[in-house]
């Protein structure tokens, strides 16, 4: 039988657009100490150190060689994983798997991502097939096609992405580490913000940051000895998706619809929307975060729009999504999985300070997001 496996320690670092204060390695340290203390351990009692980045934003290879003063890895056992936008939350998934098997106690696992050295734009048109490159014109270009569909199958306006944005920003100024602390007061910010490409402005798509996140994982009977709250990893989810497919409409059902099925029916989800507490969902755009509440079930297909507009997505509402400000406030893509997952886990122990949820969380999921639009998904709990 696997062992049981607890989230004890959470780190992020400061994120900004530029950090040329510090280096990789000095940047992550950030993050991996905060998550040290969180743990009441020093680095000793860590037995292995995975990091999670995209080598192409960051500029160089094999990054975990070179972040070895800054991660702590030197002399333990580790890796480091690299799968696109998802890395951050397969990071910390194949540190619950190192932990579940039996193999190590105490697993340190960091996403990070120094994007001010980099292309993030050159290096998402360069991995993609050249059909599917000129088509979509990049990420912001799919995303753009994508809030077109949507508008088109639904009552969706251009207020309503505006509404998401706005509730992003507010969340976001109550997080001293979120990155885009913009104090937007009205739809008419996000509206005079430039266009990207129609009906995507500025102001509806995710920044490019710099930062780390650290999360502590340990088993069951080391977690009940470290931890006063050890927050519980109850499942996960990847599933995997063409990316052609997805552009051109070739399936019919989206990686978020069957990773979402796939964990509830195994956790005896039957209502997303009451049955869980609090949701960080990995949303580039603005328009992502309304088609996500229907892809996960919290709502009915074509009516996500509908939720922000009562404001039941808002950090006081019945159905809180992304209380920290979500990607539209901070994205060092290697850690920004990452991020969704240690902000949920700090929701459920209470600990998330200005941004924490009205209502009292035990249950949230986080998910990530791939280019080739793979999902993610991690369902944490209070107790098990």
């Amino acid at each position: 039988m696997a062992n049981r496996v607890a989230i004890v320690g959470v780190g992020r670092s400061t994120q900004a657009a530029r950090r040329p204060e510090v280096n990789d390695a000095e940047m992550i340290n950030e993050a991996v100490r905060q998550a040290l203390e969180d743990a009441q351990i020093d680095i000793k009692k860590v037995e292995a150190v995975l990091t999670n980045s995209i080598d192409g934003f960051d500029n160089f290879y094999l990054g975990d060689c070179l972040l070895v003063d800054g991660s702590g890895a030197y002399m333990k056992s580790g890796m480091k994983l690299h799968t696109g936008g998802t890395v951050g939350s397969t990071g910390s998934i194949a540190a619950f798997n190192m932990v579940a098997s039996g193999m190590f106690d105490i697993v340190l696992t960091i996403g990070h991502q120094k994007q001010e050295r980099g292309n993030s734009m050159g290096t998402l048109c360069a991995a993609a097939p050249g059909e599917v490159r000129e088509y979509v014109q990049g990420a912001i270009g799919a995303f753009a096609q994508a809030a077109v569909e949507y508008m088109h199958n639904t009552d969706a306006k251009l207020e309503h992405a505006a509404m998401v944005r706005l509730k992003a920003d507010k969340n976001a100024c109550r997080n001293p580490y979120a990155h885009l602390r913009l104090g937007l007061k009205s739809i008419e910010d996000v509206a005079k913000s430039p266009i990207l490409i129609w009906p995507l402005r500025l102001l509806d798509f995710c920044p490019q940051s710099c930062g780390a996140a650290a999360l502590i994982v340990a088993s069951e009977k080391v977690a009940k000895k470290i931890s006063k709250k050890p927050v519980w990893v109850a499942d996960h989810e990847t599933v995997h998706e063409l990316q052609s497919e997805v552009v051109f409409g070739g399936k019919e059902e989206k990686s978020q619809q069957i990773a979402a099925k796939r964990i509830y029916k195994r956790n005896g989800i039957t209502n997303p929307a009451k049955d869980i507490d609090c949701f960080e969902v990995y949303e580039p755009s603005s328009w992502e975060e309304m088609y996500l509440y229907e892809e996960f079930f919290i709502t009915e297909p074509n009516t996500g729009w509908k939720l922000i507009e009562k404001g039941m997505t808002e950090l006081e509402g019945a159905i809180p999504v992304n209380p920290s400000g979500g990607v539209l406030a901070t994205n060092a893509i290697g850690a920004t999985a990452m991020l969704r997952i240690g902000e949920a886990a700090l929701q459920i122990r209470g600990d998330a300070g200005e941004h924490q949820v009205t209502k009292d969380v035990k249950t949230t999921l986080s998910s990530g997001l791939g280019g080739t639009n793979w999902t993610t998904l991690v369902l944490l709990k209070r107790s098990l």
